[in-house]
């Protein structure tokens, strides 16, 4: 019987899958019957050849962040993340509702989240720096950096240490700045990479997962800033919102919407001032886009 060795998935090169062994890279293929394999799953392989391998089991994940695909389905995108750190920015102009929606996926699929306010040199207008007090005061983290000026980089190099991460955000906030200034060899990692597994240089790569130099691995996933709601329900919806979830249980329905619902608790808390008003609100525009088979 082939003996099965344990690696890590550190990227999807064309139709394989690049595996790290030890200090060698395999390129793999799956066994059909698998669920699919994604970066940073640990997995069981076999080797077929010199760096050649079949990937025969997936470890058990602590963590999966999924997006949705074709459909009502859903598809894994990266797993055993310990954090997402959620990029934005003064400018492009802060879009709060996507930045909500992510912390909602995270309080949901067992993943930590941190907020990374990047170009702090650009002055930032009174109303973003009070929502920021809001998020601080749910203890959510707040890293402030300017990559531009490598403000900052050296606490959030000391955070990533000893983890899992990866940045999402809206476009333009400044992600692939942050992970150029983190990894300066990037380029050339992913190339070796390539050049590692026969793929040469020309191919696309839907994520890759870095060690970063001062510890820790980066994962960098550029279609992750669409993973919408990735398949909540209406119930997992309200729960993302952390400080809705002491109220939660003292709602007079046990199917309570926290919309117009009666003797609603969250809401009761939104007008006595304990939950803030603006996250409400987003809260319910994110329910308002949620597929009518996710609502109640």
């Amino acid at each position: 019987m082939t003996e099965l060795q344990q690696g890590l998935v550190v990227s999807h090169l064309g139709k394989g899958i690049a595996v790290e062994v030890g200090e060698q890279t395999v390129l793999c293929q799956t066994l059909r019957k698998l669920d699919t394999v994604v970066v940073g799953d640990q997995v069981l392989l076999s080797l077929s050849g010199p760096e050649q391998g079949r990937i025969e089991q997936i470890l058990p994940r602590r963590s999966v962040l999924q997006r949705p695909s074709r459909g009502d389905q859903v598809r894994p995108v990266a797993a055993n993340l310990d954090t997402i750190f959620v990029v934005f920015a003064a400018e492009p102009e802060c879009d709060f509702l996507l930045l909500d929606q992510y912390l909602a996926i995270c309080e949901n699929c067992n993943i930590d989240a941190a907020l990374v306010f990047n170009k702090v040199d650009i002055p930032c207008s009174a109303p973003i720096l009070e929502e920021l007090k809001i998020y601080e005061a749910l203890s959510y983290r707040l890293h402030r950096v300017s990559a531009k000026q490598q403000s900052g980089l050296d606490e959030l190099k000391q955070v990533l240490r000893g983890q899992t991460a990866m940045f999402a955000g809206q476009s333009g906030v400044g992600k692939s700045s942050l992970t150029n200034a983190l990894i300066p060899d990037r380029t050339l990692r992913t190339n070796s990479v390539s050049a590692t597994t026969r793929h040469g240089r020309h191919t696309t790569t839907a994520a890759t997962l870095y060690h970063l130099p001062a510890g820790g691995d980066l994962i960098d996933s550029p279609g992750v800033a669409i993973f919408g709601l990735a398949g909540l329900s209406e119930a997992q919806l309200a729960w993302g919102y952390r400080e809705f979830q002491p109220y939660i249980g003292q709602c007079k329905f046990n199917d309570c919407r926290h919309a117009g619902d009666k003797d609603c608790a969250v809401r009761a808390s939104v007008e006595s001032g304990a939950i803030s008003a603006t996250r409400y609100q987003r809260y319910l525009k994110l329910r308002e886009k949620m597929p009518p088979g996710n609502r109640s």
